[in-house]
């Protein structure tokens, strides 16, 4: 049993070293306050004067700088190569919902683990934020209020059947699968939408604008 290290009833923001825009990480903040750094992201969180609860990782990629500013007993070294720093984290993470940013870019491969790791991943919410969408796992159902005309893609990382209200393109009766048929470029009809899935599978991604609407509808 992998012990926890940080225990939150506000929710959790994981800070990841690759790449993400400041505005985005504040507004991630203010929205799940308690801040984990995911390895090099603490790096990320000391120029923008933000203290973490913990940093957890390998720690090869925190600076000597970032170090010296922040208490020793945050730090967190999880030796083991067998999971990415996202896993680590979120394996010692005990919280109602967690954002995630700067661990889906720029690098391809630690974009496709990250969506592994949201597949893979049981218990609360994982939103996944790149600096132009925010994304998550939808394993059964989500309604959220979108404007007319908002951009809602549906990537399949397995088999998976649904039924949709709001959406100009319904998908009741497409057979989802990789390589078979995807769900990319939908728009919102109207400003309710409502996604219905037979199982787990689907990937939901919806520009960044609309991050703060979306944990809202993931956290209600």
């Amino acid at each position: 049993m992998i012990e926890r290290i940080v225990h939150s009833t506000a929710g959790v923001t994981i800070l990841g070293a690759g790449a993400a825009l400041a505005q985005q990480i504040l507004l991630a903040c203010d929205l799940a306050p308690d801040l984990v750094a995911a390895d090099g992201g603490a790096n990320m969180a000391a120029d923008l004067g933000l203290q973490p609860l913990a940093v957890i990782g390998d720690l090869d990629s925190v600076d000597a700088a970032t170090r010296a500013k922040f208490p020793a007993h945050i730090f967190h070294r999880i030796e083991e190569q067998d999971s990415t720093d996202l896993e680590k984290c979120l394996s010692r993470i005990e919280a109602p919902g967690i954002i995630a940013l700067g661990v889906l870019g720029p690098r391809l491969d630690h974009g496709l683990a990250a969506l592994h790791t949201a597949l893979a991943r049981t218990g609360p919410p994982l939103l996944l934020v790149s600096e132009t969408e925010v994304m998550f796992h939808c394993t059964r159902i989500f309604n959220a209020d979108l404007p007319e005309g908002a951009r809602v893609s549906l990537f399949p990382l397995q088999p998976v059947t649904g039924q949709s209200k709001g959406l100009e393109w319904p998908i009741e009766g497409l057979n989802f699968a990789p390589g078979v048929k995807i769900g990319t470029s939908n728009r919102m009809v109207g400003n309710r939408l409502e996604l219905r899935f037979d199982g787990p599978g689907m990937i939901v991604i919806v520009e960044a604008r609309y991050l703060a609407t979306i944990w809202s509808a993931l956290t209600a």
